[in-house]
């Protein structure tokens, strides 16, 4: 069949830089490397077919234009990755776009036209020279049904390779044709339009006080509940935490397994699954707009588009940051204190989006003297280390977020008073080899509980408590909680009051009922 043809085809013609990359990176005479290098070939080979297949569900007469169309296009980007080491990812592909005419001219090389005769035009001839055979939609769609039974069941049997693909999916991802020019692109434009895009604003809000407050929102990264001493975990990994007066709210589940829908969830007024992502303004917009001082310090990535006051990242702090404390997450602490008593506004609102816990590298996510668990896997190929190292890494990083989030708190101690409160909250948890799997990302509906039991840790002081009129352990009482809560949690907290508001989402409020119910 055309379609079985193409596809194999394409793996074998234009994938020579990809399997350079991956031979130079493993050892590809022993069996794990050679799996690897085969599982590459299979990805590009069952991705093509399954494309293709589902176009000729659609019309068997755009397969052939198509197929030529992408021979022409890989042959000509082919020679730009041989001759330049180019990757098409998605900053590269925003350069193609950005190209005049003057700098192509200059890209120009007699080789390029060979590249796209033999390679480009040769294969248009061969595929002119096809007859295509009527064929049922139904045979068709079993053909389909088993290219995805194929391909998904090699996946899945080759799942010691997912380690290696995973460390190396950008590069991987900027070397696959058709699919690096043709998906980043679409990601570029995406993103384009996204930045560009006015977002919808919410209902007009009041503030039913005006005393000075502070709210610190901490979002964690791919940090999971049951790796929380708070929440009863063998290990101290929460001493600081335990002894602040922070208490942990029970049974919180993320709602999805990848960072930016994550954070999408934890910023919303509503589920964000229901809408196009981010067309309605988020949370830290929403309260810049009315007044807020909001202060978003980032040592991550995949927040969405946002109107703040101050935004920094890691690399911002580091230029003024000095002391001992000016390494990993701690940095987004730096100066933060004089920069919230300076703060003009009546309410301050500071959101910290840590690296936390995110892998594989876990070892590299915490300062040497916060390696208490040990021996350390200091390895990104997880299925390589013993489970105890592994597991040892992990919980370092928890241990280490225990101390970030515990300064934090002394910070907001530190405010004469002032009422403040803290919230600590992961995007999704982690996999750390329970039933083969590592990382995160696995589909919801696949996705094992380490994936999706997320800590959701709050702080109060005691002007907060007073003025909110709730005690610590009357958080405790509602039995399940959710990321949807911060949103009005946090409206809550400033005493801000629209027709968006939901107080049964708001655990001040829902704390405050239980206490004034006793």
């Amino acid at each position: 069949m055309l379609i079985g043809a193409a596809a194999l085809l394409n793996a074998a013609l234009y994938h020579a830089p990809l399997f350079t990359f991956a031979s130079a990176r493993l050892d590809a005479l022993s069996y794990g490397g050679l799996l690897t290098l085969a599982t590459l070939f299979v990805l590009v080979a069952f991705v093509t077919a399954l494309a293709l297949a589902f176009v000729a569900l659609v019309s068997r007469r755009l397969v052939k234009p198509l197929c030529m169309l992408s021979a022409l296009l890989n042959a000509g980007v082919l020679y730009f990755i041989q001759a330049y080491g180019v990757l098409l990812d998605k900053t590269m592909m925003g350069n193609v776009l950005n190209t005049d005419v003057v700098e192509v001219t200059t890209l120009w090389h007699p080789k390029l036209l060979l590249y796209v005769l033999v390679l480009g035009v040769g294969p248009c001839l061969l595929l002119s020279w096809v007859r295509l055979r009527p064929t049922r939609r139904l045979r068709l769609a079993g053909f389909a049904g088993l290219v995805l039974v194929f391909g998904v069941g090699w996946i899945y049997a080759a799942s010691s390779t997912w380690l290696w693909i995973d460390k190396h999916a950008k590069a991987i991802g900027g070397l696959i044709l058709p699919w690096s020019y043709t998906v980043n692109l679409a990601r570029y434009q995406s993103s384009q339009w996204a930045a560009s895009r006015q977002a919808e604003p919410l209902p007009d809000a009041r503030f039913v006080g005006d005393e000075r407050t502070v709210v610190i929102l901490v979002i964690g990264e791919s940090a999971r509940r049951r790796n929380f001493s708070l929440y009863g975990y063998a290990r101290a990994t929460n001493p600081v935490l335990s002894a602040s007066g922070a208490v942990a709210l029970a049974n919180t589940e993320a709602c999805a397994t990848y960072t930016t829908e994550a954070l999408l969830c934890i910023l919303s007024h509503d589920d964000p699954g229901l809408r196009l992502a981010g067309s309605t303004e988020l949370l830290p917009s929403y309260l810049q707009r009315h007044g807020v001082d909001v202060i978003w310090r980032s040592n991550n990535w995949g927040q969405p588009p946002l109107k703040v006051g101050t935004y920094e990242r890691a690399r911002d702090l580091e230029r003024t940051c000095t002391g001992t404390m000016c390494s990993h997450d701690d940095l987004l602490l730096s100066g933060l204190a004089q920069r919230i008593r300076s703060s003009p506004a009546r309410k301050v609102f500071v959101v910290l989006h840590q690296s936390g816990s995110h892998g594989p590298a876990y070892n590299t996510k915490v300062p040497p003297s916060f390696e208490h668990f040990k021996p350390v896997c200091d390895s990104v190929e997880l299925d390589r280390c013993t489970p105890e190292s592994l597991l040892n890494a992990y919980d370092n990083t928890i241990l280490y977020t225990d101390h970030v989030v515990g300064r934090a708190i002394d910070l907001l101690k530190s405010m004469d008073g002032m009422p403040a409160t803290l919230l600590y909250i992961s995007d999704h948890g982690e996999s750390l080899g329970e039933h083969g799997l590592y990382l995160h990302g696995t589909p919801m509906a696949l996705a094992p509980d380490v994936q999706k039991e997320v800590p959701f840790i709050v702080w109060m002081s005691e002007g907060f408590q007073r003025k909110h009129r709730v005690e610590a352990s009357a958080l405790t009482r509602t039995t399940a909680h959710s990321q949807g809560q911060v949103f009005h949690s946090v409206m809550g907290a400033f005493e801000m009051r629209s027709s968006i508001y939901r107080p049964q989402l708001d655990i001040y409020a829902a704390g405050a009922s239980a206490t004034d119910g006793r």
